[in-house]
Order: structure tokens, then C-alpha cells, then sequence
């Protein structure tokens, strides 16, 4: 979510969609309505639909890194790395601290109510310590891990081992996380955190820039429907090892897409061309570590209120969007933005 990129426009434009596809994961939008077989498959497809946007961010990182990082890796790696290792502390402490469910603080107290979250991330030390505070955090030390290993690999001159081992993590990651009911792949910890994932992708985008890289727009787009077609295939075969249909954060097919998208954006630079693209974008990193905050608090409000399921969604997406939007464009007015959103 770096806002140091070529201020190309349709990516500008990518990071705006990207978020709001992480909100609306994380609103579980439509998940309980039931269209066959009592399972909802709406809310199940929006889901998945939604899952091309931290593989965008991750390349879009490569992409906007890649000179800099090329030309001095450590010092670009620690600039970069250090603003982000201390919003990710800084937002891993409130998440510690902000009581989830206020049912429960007005019952049970403050105290009962977090120790309960205390002991559930205690459950699983090695996630807790990969994602921080909230599980949404992942990004963030995923993100920074995968920065360090380029610049090292980098200044070491091993530069060329890079794709190949980022490669061999995503398949790793892939067959010990979403197929491992299927595989009995293990891993010590979930994949998604780390560098499995995010490695692969954000040097995609660092070797796109380098090669100065671009397909067509008609090419850009049967990459984007090829990869949907393998992660939705993905998805459905591995029901049938009972695997949550949701629950995919990545699968084989998820690169192409998401490469298909940014393709796509790369080859119609001009789409985001509008006065108010800019200063959204540069919202993006506070909305996303903060976004989930307001998601908790709307479904409580929901849930005291007794609305109905459609009320609550819409509630939720539309609150947490909005809200999120507002505090960060209001924060990054105040001395806290450096704390807060790097």
C-alpha cells in the first residue's frame, strides 16, 4: 500500500479497489443467505471474488520499490521497513487493548472479556507473533519480511535465486495451507503469514518494473478470467476434502489473476485520472489497519439494535468504509499520522 509510486493513475485507482475488496472480506458481506443447499453461495463468491487485493498491494510494492531497491537495498529496505514495524506494534497493542465484544464488558468486565482474546492468540504463538494484534495485521509482517529478504539477496548479489525461491514458498504455502486436508502438508505455522505468499508476489511486481514489462489490454483480461477460473476451480474441488469455500486467501490461480489485474491497470494507465483518486489512495494503509476496528464496533451496534441481516451488512460495509475513510483522512491532519499510518 505505498504511496512512493509512480502516481500512475490506474494503479492509484487499483489501490482504492483493492481496499474496499479487503473491507468487504472482512464485513463477511451476504454470508448468511443461503441460496442452495443451505450454504451462501453469494456471500462465498464475493468473498473470493475479493481475494485479488493483497496479491495487488504485494505487487504493487515490487513495482514501486524495485529502483530503489535495486539500486540500494538496505538502506531502501530500513527505510521502508522501519515506519511499517512501528505501525504494526503501534496498531497491534490497540487491537490488544480494544474490547470486541461489549456484550461481554458489560456482563463479564473489561478484563474477562480481553483475557478471553489473550488466551485464544496464546493458543497459536507462532500466528500470533506473524499477524500481531488482530489477524488482519499479517499483511504488514508479511510485507516487511519479504522486503528485507530482497534487499539481502540483493546486497549478497543472489538477486537471480529470488523468483525461484519465492516460487518454491507459494507452492509450499499453497499445498500446507488451503490443501493441506488434501495433502497432509504441514506447516508450523498458517501460510498465508510470512513470506510464503507475499515474497512471490511483490517480486512479480519488482520484475515487471525492472523489464518494463506491459501485455495488452485484450491479453491483460483472459489472464485475469484465466487465473478466476483456476482459484474458483480450486475452491470447488477442494470442498469436496471439506475445505470451507471462504477460506482461501490464496490458491495456485491467485497470481494470474491478480497479475491479470495489474496488467489490465498498467495497460489503461489514464482510467484513474480524476481529482479525487489521489487523495483516497493515499488512504489506503490507515484504512487498512484500522478498518477492522469499525467493523467490530458496527456489529455490536447491529447486534444491540437486533437489526435484520440485510440491514447489518449494508450497515457494516457501508460504516466501516465510510468511517475508516474519514478517521484516516482526519488523523493524517494531526502529528499522530506518523505513528498511526507511517
Amino acid at each position: 500500500m505505498s504511496t512512493q509510486n509512480q502516481r500512475i493513475p490506474s494503479l492509484e485507482l487499483g489501490r482504492i479497489i483493492a481496499i474496499l475488496a479487503v473491507i468487504t472480506i472482512h464485513c463477511q458481506l451476504f454470508v448468511t443467505y443461503p441460496l442452495y443447499n443451505d450454504t451462501a453461495w453469494f456471500g462465498n463468491f464475493i468473498n473470493q471474488l475479493c481475494r485479488f487485493a493483497v496479491p495487488y498491494f504485494f505487487l504493487l510494492t515490487g513495482y514501486v520499490l524495485q529502483p530503489k531497491l535495486s539500486l540500494n537495498p538496505i538502506p531502501t529496505a530500513f527505510t521502508y521497513i522501519k515506519p511499517l514495524t512501528i505501525v504494526w506494534l503501534v496498531w497491534s497493542v490497540i487491537y490488544l487493548a480494544a474490547p470486541f465484544n461489549l456484550m461481554t464488558v458489560a456482563t463479564d468486565g473489561y478484563l474477562a472479556e480481553r483475557q478471553m482474546y489473550w488466551d485464544f492468540l496464546a493458543q497459536t504463538p507462532f500466528n500470533s507473533i506473524l499477524e500481531g494484534g488482530l489477524v488482519h495485521l499479517w499483511y504488514l509482517p508479511a510485507l516487511i519480511i519479504s522486503i528485507a529478504i530482497i534487499a539481502l539477496a540483493i546486497r549478497l548479489k543472489l538477486s537471480r535465486l529470488l523468483l525461484p525461491l519465492g516460487l518454491v514458498l507459494f507452492i509450499y504455502g499453497v499445498l500446507a495451507g488451503s490443501y493441506f486436508d488434501a495433502t497432509d502438508i504441514a506447516s508450523p505455522f498458517y501460510t498465508r503469514n510470512g513470506p510464503f505468499f507475499s515474497l512471490l508476489m511483490i517480486m512479480l511486481g519488482f520484475e515487471i518494473r525492472r523489464s518494463e514489462l506491459r501485455i495488452g489490454s485484450n491479453l491483460a483480461i483472459l489472464l485475469t478470467v484465466l487465473g478466476l477460473v483456476i482459484h474458483f476451480f480450486e475452491a470447488f474441488y477442494l470442498l469436496s476434502f471439506d475445505v470451507d469455500f471462504r477460506v482461501h486467501d490464496y490458491l495456485f490461480g491467485t497470481p494470474i489473476w491478480a497479475l491479470g489485474f495489474f496488467f489490465w491497470l498498467l495497460a489503461n494507465p489514464n482510467l484513474g485520472s480524476h481529482k479525487w483518486v489521489q487523495p483516497l489512495a493515499n488512504l489506503t494503509l490507515g484504512v487498512y489497519v484500522s478498518h477492522l476496528l469499525f467493523v467490530i464496533y458496527l456489529i455490536n451496534f447491529a447486534g444491540f439494535f437486533e437489526l435484520g441481516t440485510w440491514q447489518k451488512d449494508l450497515l457494516v460495509w457501508l460504516g466501516s468504509s465510510i468511517l475508516s475513510f474519514t478517521f484516516t483522512y482526519l488523523v493524517m491532519k494531526t502529528p499522530l499520522r506518523k505513528l498511526l499510518f507511517r
